[in-house]
């Protein structure tokens, strides 16, 4: 079978693994043909091995254009993400354009009412308006009848010319309106027009009908290799209108170009070779560069997904993305974020020192989130993350930038360190870098008050095993998701094709993990994000961080104590019981993310060795994390004390006199310290992050019951998801870097 473009076709043989569909032959050397979503590619012909299945250029023999299987799950996840961004950035314009075709009614309304007063008022009224619109020094400033003129103006200034909600775009919108009105024939100057209303009221009937120029959604596809990805957004999200796709190498846009003319696509999707820092910095130079295609402006959309990390093109993409654009950011390199054997090239990269211990994949994240976020506050732009996953080797990000120096004001306030106990018992505490405290002024509206940290708020050995802590960050401390947004995506995934979206049960056990994976104290007029999906996603309060972030293992921490592991349900069960709350982390399985107190969790540890599993007889010696941790059981942790007063008072007694008169005294300076400390505790108070106080939870009165048929979850869907997923193959990951 031969194709339009002169391309031979054949079937190819099935194999266990991601498959061609079909071999192509092109420029006399056979290619494959892969399917994805509803896009097909073709590339270099992959050598397979018979024996296993498995793809032997993925270990040892590199591609000449990059392609990973093992990502359709991040491709297809992007395209809902987009889609849900696209979506709710064209209700956000609508309802833009409809507000100001309302002010522009409004205005005409209060001018003309205002033509009745001056005709019923006289020359007194017209010399007053007249007055109104003099310079201070009283002299004439040359506007004829200055009321219509400047009414005019500001009409032309808000016409709503394509429904483009960015700031970059509003000056050469307006430009674009006044060229359309010189080179029909219209009002030129309607300052000297002396139409006055008349020529408002036609101008009011033109914004009531159709838009001048269609919405535009523009997407850069900065590293495309292949151009799949470009590909399928031209394909699967029906608001997009213009796509580039480049690559530095030259073969890859050769490929781009054949797939790109593949799928009739030459009109959308527009293929360029070069470098990706030169062409995002130049459309981030100016609000009208001109883009591939012929369009003018910058990026609605931009997806960085890198071999390695990301972060050498964060500064060239926040400036190239559009006020509220959506940045796609991929890193690959795990090694580096998400581990301390380069802690020094961590950061170098990132900004930030890596987290050592099982929430070190999401502390990575917060290191990316944190990077994009101090490039974009360079230039007053603040960052939302709307999804932030740590998915099989990569880590994958969505993040909303808006143009607000307002809202810059607020990142020392979501950015922290963290005192980790990594080499005892994983105990975690955090740091905010400054105080934002909310404050309500005579007017009982709310502003935002912003001063130094107390620091420290950890002290350099651990208050639970006694053992070192270690420094980690500056990282993100706001929130990971916009729960919002994600039920966005949720709600539209029922209505996908299964067949396209092959990763759509992965998609929504790992999303469904993400909605509840925040554990934001609630806010009265924060709307629930189960509720109906309006067609604006709502955003969280940029002043919002996360209180309580990571998670804790079950397994982990029995092992500190050298006992059974308690099952999930019977820790949640427990934790639940005392009033907390429980969710779990998507970043690995068997996670538990609450906002209990450390000291609350070792206790329910230690009321589980008492009631569940006992600690065998000299498993846990002097020393060791796990002896510090139990010596303050309740009931127990007296009478160790005790025996260490005495056996201190003892020391170089040589008689039975002697030896009383040391135990009497040590008895009474115990009592009196048992004293003071219980004082001491019943006067801390300790304060939640936004100024308020509370005191702490007394532990001796805590009632702990591991009830494990409250700490069962239960599917709200009716039917299993799949939260984890389990390796897809042997011998996958990261694949080898392509090489021309």
């Amino acid at each position: 079978m031969t194709t339009a473009m002169g391309i031979d076709i054949t079937d190819a043989k099935e194999t266990p693994f991601k498959t061609p569909e079909r071999v192509a032959a092109h420029d006399s050397k056979d290619h494959d043909v892969i399917r994805e979503g509803l896009a097909e590619i073709i590339i270099s012909k992959i050598a397979k091995s018979t024996e296993t299945g498995i793809a032997q250029g993925e270990k040892s023999q590199p591609q000449q254009v990059f392609y990973n299987p093992i990502q359709q799950f991040n491709r297809d996840l992007s395209v809902l993400v987009i889609q849900a961004h696209a979506e709710d950035l064209a209700a956000s314009r609508k309802e833009r354009r409809e507000r100001r075709l309302e002010d522009l009614v409004s205005k005409e309304s209060r001018g003309r009412k205002r033509k009745r007063e001056e005709s019923e008022c006289g020359a007194d009224v017209d010399a007053k308006r007249r007055r109104d619109f003099l310079p201070e020094n009283g002299e004439s400033n040359g506007l004829g009848d200055a009321s219509v003129a400047v009414r005019d103006k500001d009409l032309d200034l808000t016409m709503p010319t394509g429904g483009t909600a960015t700031n970059a775009d509003s000056n050469r919108d307006g430009d674009e309106a006044g060229k359309t009105l010189d080179s029909d024939g219209k009002q030129n100057n309607p300052q000297n027009d002396g139409q006055g209303t008349a020529v408002k009221s036609e101008k009011v009937q033109q914004d009531a009908g159709p838009p001048v120029r269609k919405d535009t959604f523009r997407i850069l596809d900065a590293l495309s290799a292949t151009g799949l990805r470009a590909l399928r957004y031209a394909k699967e999200i029906p608001l997009t209108t213009s796509i580039t796709a480049n690559d530095l190498s030259s073969s890859a846009t050769n490929f781009i170009k054949l797939n790109v003319q593949h799928n009739n696509l030459s009109h959308k999707v527009h293929p360029i070779s070069g470098d990706a820092l030169s062409h995002m910095y130049r459309i981030g130079s100016t609000s009208s560069a001109a883009l591939p295609g012929g369009d003018r402006g910058k990026y609605d959309v931009i997806d960085l997904d890198p071999y390695g990390t990301a972060v050498p093109f964060l500064d060239a993409a926040v400036q190239a993305v559009n006020d509220r654009g959506l940045l796609c950011v991929t890193c690959t390199d795990a090694a580096v974020f998400a581990s301390t054997g380069y802690l020094e090239k961590t950061y170098s990269q990132y900004g930030g020192l890596p987290l050592k211990g099982p929430p070190s994949h999401e502390a990575g994240l917060r290191l990316i989130l944190h990077a994009i976020s101090a490039s974009a506050a360079r230039y007053g732009l603040a960052i939302e993350p709307v999804l932030s996953l740590s998915v099989d080797f990569y880590a994958r990000v969505f993040v909303r930038i808006y143009k607000s120096a307002a809202e810059v004001k607020f990142l020392a306030g979501k950015t922290m360190t963290v005192y980790n106990c990594d080499s005892g018992c994983g105990a975690w505490s955090t740091q905010l870098l400054s105080q934002t405290k909310a404050n309500k002024n005579k007017k009982n509206e709310t502003f935002h008050k912003f001063s130094l940290a107390i620091a420290p708020t950890a002290p350099t050995n651990c208050p639970h095993c006694g053992f070192k802590t270690h420094l980690s960050g500056p990282m993100w401390a706001g929130p990971l998701h916009n729960p919002y947004f994600v039920n966005k995506i949720l709600a539209n995934i029922p209505s996908l094709d299964k067949e396209t979206y092959a990763t759509l049960p992965r998609i929504e056990g790992m999303l469904s993990v993400a909605l509840d994976e925040t554990l934001l104290d609630p806010h009265p007029d924060d709307p629930s994000p189960s509720a109906n999906v309006s067609s604006i996603i709502p955003r969280l309060p940029p002043s919002s961080h996360d209180a309580h972030p990571f998670f804790i293992i079950p397994s982990s921490l029995s092992k500190i104590l050298h006992c059974n592991a308690p099952s999930d349900a019977a820790l949640r069960g427990a934790l639940l019981h005392l009033g907390y709350r429980v969710t779990r982390s998507h970043t690995k399985a068997g996670s538990i993310r609450t906002d209990a107190p450390w000291s609350v969790i070792w206790e329910v540890m230690r009321e589980w060795v008492r009631q569940k599993a006992p600690v065998k007889e000299g498993a846990i010696t002097k020393g060791m994390p796990g002896w510090n941790i139990m010596r303050k059981e309740r009931g127990r942790r007296q009478v160790w004390r005790l025996g260490e007063v005495i056996a201190s008072a003892l020391e170089g007694v040589n008689n039975l006199a002697e030896a009383r008169t040391q135990i009497e005294a040590a008895l009474y300076r115990a009592g009196k310290e048992s004293e003071a400390s219980k004082d001491a505790e019943d006067g801390k108070w300790k304060e939640d992050g936004e100024g308020e106080f509370h005191r702490r939870e007394d532990r001796s009165q805590l009632e702990i019951v591991f009830d494990e048929k409250l700490g069962k979850e239960k599917e709200i869907t009716g039917r299993r998801l799949v939260r984890y997923q389990m390796n897809p193959r042997r011998d996958w990951g990261p694949m080898s870097k392509a090489k021309d």
